[in-house]
């Protein structure tokens, strides 16, 4: 998982269902193909390029590209989700590709703009190789829609789309830490992919904010090296049960509902990484923690269709005054809810600075 800022995070996420007037021409599995790129430092209009028909060849087509499974029901998914439903409303197509290997981001990427895209999206910053082809004529007539990342230059082709994981992530953990209290319990567990430097800040964060509610409070983190790998995260999650640990927050890819169900067996309470799943019976999760980079990507889409997409910008997603990213308990008792509402109004306010009480706390 992204933000995974949108940051490189594993994000993400959600799977929105609008209906549109026409069908949608794009595959949906993960054999098809994508990217995104840009004509000019600030978009279609200021490059005499109107979106969202780039190319002028009549028809719009989006190119989204993801480094993980795009039906993961989770963080992946949720990003052709979006992408699907913002099109069919329009009457555009989608052209997708699932679990790209990062060496192929760059080949892929040009291989859309064969396709005649018009804009080339990456699910995930993890396929930031891919953005070079942004500068190659192939790719002159498209713009280019990125999830930011702490390893990803501002360019003149590119709309980076960022959040601060520190938000999400100190929230997520007061209100697993509003749980905790609640029970009597003192012990999480953290289950992740790669040890990354976005992976590893997630996990700190976390246990910054359940210390917000449970000042003595452990957190195990496993890095199992892979977000996908189920084997390995029901592994982690066993072993981190075994140890007491009454959260379970898998902060994963493909591997999330392998990781939740196992969790749902021992009653240890579980978390999702970006999207919102309080509806969800199996496995079930207790609290939503949504930073899906579908409802990110809707928002730009929109934009797009309105030729005011801009390249060379940064689009800043900010808790407690954006929709998303935001957090929420799904069965909250006594005042649960409004206390989780207090905290995350006082972070939108700058009342406090999460990354401060992440260096206070994690």
């Amino acid at each position: 998982m992204t933000t995974r800022s949108t940051l490189r995070r594993p994000r993400a996420a959600v799977g929105l269902a609008l209906v549109g007037a026409l069908a949608l021409a794009g595959c949906a599995s993960n054999d098809a193909t994508a990217a995104k790129t840009n004509a000019s430092a600030t978009g279609g209009s200021d490059s005499g390029l109107k979106q969202p028909d780039l190319n002028g060849d009549g028809k719009v087509v989006i190119g989204v590209l993801s480094p993980g499974d795009i039906n993961d029901h989770g963080y992946y998914q949720s990003f052709v989700d979006g992408a699907d439903a913002f099109a069919k409303e329009k009457g555009w197509t989608v052209i997708k590709r699932g679990s790209v290997p990062v060496n192929d981001a760059l080949t892929a990427a040009r291989a859309l703009c064969q396709q005649h895209v018009d804009m080339v999206a990456l699910g995930a910053s993890e396929l930031k190789n891919a953005i070079p082809a942004a500068e190659e004529a192939v790719c002159a007539k498209t713009a280019w829609y990125v999830p930011s990342s702490a390893n990803i230059d501002q360019t003149p082709k590119i709309l980076l789309s960022a959040d601060d994981p520190n938000q999400s992530m100190l929230v997520a953990g007061y209100a697993a830490g509003l749980k905790m209290k609640a029970a009597g319990d003192t012990k999480a567990g953290f289950v992740t992919g790669a040890k990354a430097d976005f992976s590893v800040a997630a996990a700190t964060a976390f246990l910054a904010g359940i210390r917000e509610v449970v000042p003595k409070a452990e957190l195990t983190t496993t890095y199992t090296g892979d977000f996908n790998d189920s084997a390995k995260a029901k592994e982690a999650t066993q072993a981190q049960i075994s140890q007491g640990a009454k959260v379970i927050y898998p902060y994963l890819g493909g591997a999330t509902d392998a990781a939740a169900q196992l969790a749902n067996g021992s009653k240890a309470l579980t978390l999702t990484p970006g999207t919102d799943r309080c509806d969800s019976t199996k496995p079930k999760y207790d609290i939503s923690v949504i930073f899906s980079p579908g409802d990110y990507f809707q928002a730009a889409l929109k934009e797009f269709a309105r030729n005011n997409l801009k390249m060379g910008t940064t689009r800043t997603w900010q808790l407690g005054v954006d929709p998303y990213p935001t957090v929420k308990i799904c069965d909250p008792e006594g005042d649960q809810a409004a206390l989780l509402a207090a905290f995350i109004k006082k972070i939108g306010s700058k009342e406090i600075d999460p990354a401060a009480e992440v260096k206070r706390l994690g």
